[in-house]
């Protein structure tokens, strides 16, 4: 298992993702990112504002296909816990302590999914729920590095990726973007390239909470939950270049 180095790596898997022109794109972009990572599988799974499921990613089609017809759905801790929540989850923090959460745990790595499991969950407009899926086998030490080293990285691709994902949803309009200020770009640039608020802050001549203002604003314009959310938005509608 490796690991990404940062934002240049993870736009490489922007630059891939802004040119897919089908769903069928973003299977092959979640084979490259799972080998890039070196991980065993990488997964996003979607369900859209009318209901309807979309998934790409490298589980054992078997897999899938059993995951759907044992409705795993209404008892798979992952969705559970990941839909109550807004942040990452180690899949190690969710309750896995019911027989039936236990036997799914079971079957499922008898099908060659991984002890160790990494989601974001994401939220679009309307009601659209997904989920980007980091999964691997391995001891606990060497799966909390390899988080800790690729959090970031998997944090602005799960992002990019529902952002496209949602571009490409038959019949949707595009949203219109709203421009943001110079100074609102510069502080995006450089919050994308891995400056802390506080490198910022020094490299621009300015306050901490002037520098909130800033992203704050940004974050408003661009529709995005959070900061992380933001880049990604901005990268994606190429209001920043990194």
């Amino acid at each position: 298992m490796g690991s990404a180095e940062g934002i240049p790596v993870a736009g490489g898997f922007l630059e891939q993702l802004e040119l897919a022109e089908r769903r069928e794109d973003l299977q092959s972009v979640a084979e490259a990112l799972r080998d890039r990572f070196k991980v065993d599988h990488l997964v996003y799974h979607w369900v859209s504002a009318n209901g309807d499921q979309y998934g790409c990613g490298t589980y054992d089609p078997v897999w899938v296909q059993r995951y759907l017809e044992k409705s795993y759905l209404r008892i798979d801790p992952v969705i559970q816990g990941c839909f109550q929540r807004f942040h990452p989850v180690d899949w190690k923090r969710l309750d896995w302590s019911s027989k039936a959460a236990r036997a799914f745990q079971a079957d499922a790595i008898a099908h060659g999914v991984g002890n160790q499991g990494y989601s974001i969950p994401i939220r679009g407009p309307n009601g659209q729920f997904a989920l980007f899926t980091v999964n691997h086998s391995c001891d606990d030490d060497a799966w909390a590095e390899f988080t800790a080293l690729n959090r970031r990285d998997m944090i602005l691709i799960a992002h990019y990726f529902n952002q496209k994902a949602l571009e490409l949803e038959p019949g949707r309009r595009p949203e219109p973007a709203q421009p943001l200020s110079p100074r609102e770009i510069e502080a995006m640039t450089l919050l994308a390239v891995g400056y802390s608020r506080a490198q910022v802050a020094e490299t621009l001549s300015i306050s901490e909470h002037t520098l909130r203002v800033y992203i704050e604003s940004a974050r408003f314009k661009l529709g995005a939950m959070n900061t992380t959310h933001a880049v990604a938005r901005a990268l994606s509608r190429g209001l920043i270049v990194v």
